[in-house]
């Protein structure tokens, strides 16, 4: 009996255990559908001035048949401030959590784990890790250039006044940005009372396309400890027309059905929209008489039978004179969702699991 009671509780024991096992990897398995959305989950803002505006944006994408809801994000630490910047996704839709460094109020180096939290399809939380050094010896002002809005054609110029204290010589040895279309002028620096101060000017070409601009510059200094320290550039080149957005992504369309996006059309006097074309009649919408100096066209696509990536352009037919609007291009792709999978370490107690399309 006494045998017979021992291999009882062994053999309890061991379902426990397997039990423990399985329920460990079914957790783990359940947080990889929501970890595959994000391409990145770390960013490292290395050595960037005190006061400077300073941001990263992670970027994920639904790519699942059932909608996404995010509850939240939190931060482990005060050095940074998250926010989602929508938190309901349908299929293929995307959003973004923006990391903003808070170089005002820290100094040195820091650090933060980001928890995005999920409850829709299922309840999953993915860790984002940020860091950087935030110098205090070195200063921007204004924290970073801030273009506004431009004119198309017209171009813009601002100036920031860079500053570092301290009585070991400090030097700009360069500015280096990969944005062709901007152009910089650095002042020679003075030096005085325990700081060296330089007067940097930015330029943006008269020829840079209509749309936003966001770069960064970097500057080159001869501190060993901090070669390079990124300053932000912002704005946006708006022309008399402008259209929004000039590339319109449309997801997964299943054959045979049809989709509809805004687009918006704005200019600086009312006009009217007397309608679209596209090379095969696939895109449609209708036509806006009165004039206004601000239209929303609705854009719709309707699907054929065949399968595959689509891409036409609509154009927009104005009162204001013929190729006055920007063309648009629009994207889709024609594809049939596939039928439901069932996944036992995804599936919640209705037996429903998130699929892909």
């Amino acid at each position: 009996m006494a045998a017979s009671r021992t291999l009882g509780s062994v053999v309890r024991q061991m379902v426990v255990a397997a039990l423990m096992v399985a329920c460990a990897a079914e957790a783990t398995q359940a947080q990889e559908w929501a970890n595959k959305m994000f391409s990145v989950t770390s960013h490292n803002f290395g050595t960037v001035a005190k006061g400077s505006k300073t941001e990263y944006r992670f970027v994920f994408r639904n790519m699942y048949k059932e909608e996404l809801h995010v509850v939240g994000v939190r931060t482990s630490c005060g050095c940074t401030s998250p926010e989602v910047t929508k938190r309901d996704l349908k299929t293929h839709e995307t959003a973004e959590v923006v990391a903003k460094f808070n170089t005002r109020t820290f100094l040195g180096q820091h650090g933060a784990t980001l928890t995005i939290t999920f409850d829709k399809p299922f309840f999953a939380e993915v860790q984002l890790r940020v860091a950087g050094n935030i110098r205090g010896d070195v200063t921007f002002d204004p924290p970073f250039v801030d273009l506004g809005n431009v004119d198309l054609g017209k171009g813009a110029s601002r100036n920031v006044r860079v500053t570092h204290i301290g009585t070991a010589p400090w030097e700009i040895k360069d500015v280096r940005s990969i944005n062709p279309n901007f152009e910089v002028q650095l002042s020679k620096p003075t030096h005085g009372g325990g700081q060296s101060v330089y007067d940097l000017g930015l330029k943006l070409k008269p020829e840079t396309p209509a749309g936003y601009v966001k770069g960064q510059l970097i500057l080159v200094t001869n501190d060993p400890k901090a070669a390079q320290i990124p300053m932000d550039v912002e704005g946006r080149v708006v022309a008399e027309v402008t259209v929004s957005p000039q590339l319109l992504a449309l997801g997964a369309v299943q054959p045979g059905r049809s989709v509809t996006k805004n687009v918006v059309v704005r200019a600086n006097r009312p006009f009217s929209v007397t309608g679209v074309t596209c090379s095969d009649g696939c895109l449609s919408c209708p036509t806006k008489e009165t004039p206004a100096t601000v239209h929303i066209l609705p854009v719709t696509f309707q699907a054929g039978d065949a399968t595959g990536k689509i891409e036409r352009l609509l154009k927009i037919t104005t009162d204001l004179g013929e190729g006055a609007v920007p063309s648009v291009t629009v994207q889709a792709t024609v594809e049939a969702l596939a039928e439901p999978q069932a996944s036992a370490a995804l599936a919640p107690a209705n037996g429903q699991a998130a699929t892909l399309p």
